[in-house]
């Protein structure tokens, strides 16, 4: 069974929104998406804390992104506004297992969604 299952990716106009989805498969403390564009290293971008309402940002989309997650605490979403070209990535879900640091802390995520395509054209 995929540990992690991402939807939503797709194409957008800059300046214009896409919301991403990400369903585990059980319960994980820390959850959060990280991108990678091409020639260019993986980048973490936002986590959560699912049994909180701590968040995490990196400074490439803070103010612009915003992670949360539903009731379930298995599900959460990456709402990205104002989007730029440099956006253009694939993007991860991700998640920690066990939880090993703060949800902010990008080298402790070790499982892996399969990655949704995101274009931002200008």
């Amino acid at each position: 069974q995929v540990p992690l299952s991402e939807s939503g990716g797709g194409s957008v106009q800059a300046g214009g929104s896409l919301k991403l989805a990400c369903t585990a498969s059980t319960h994980y403390y820390c959850m959060g998406w990280f991108r990678q564009a091409p020639g260019k290293e993986r980048e973490g971008i936002a986590g959560i804390l699912t049994f909180g309402t701590l968040t995490y940002y990196a400074d490439s989309v803070k103010g612009r992104f915003t992670i949360s997650r539903d009731a379930t605490r298995t599900t959460v979403f990456l709402h990205m506004n104002s989007t730029i070209p440099d956006d253009t990535a694939m993007y991860y879900c991700a998640a920690q297992s066990p939880k090993q640091a703060t949800c902010g802390t990008w080298q402790a995520y070790n499982q892996w969604g399969q990655g949704t395509q995101v274009t931002v054209s200008s």
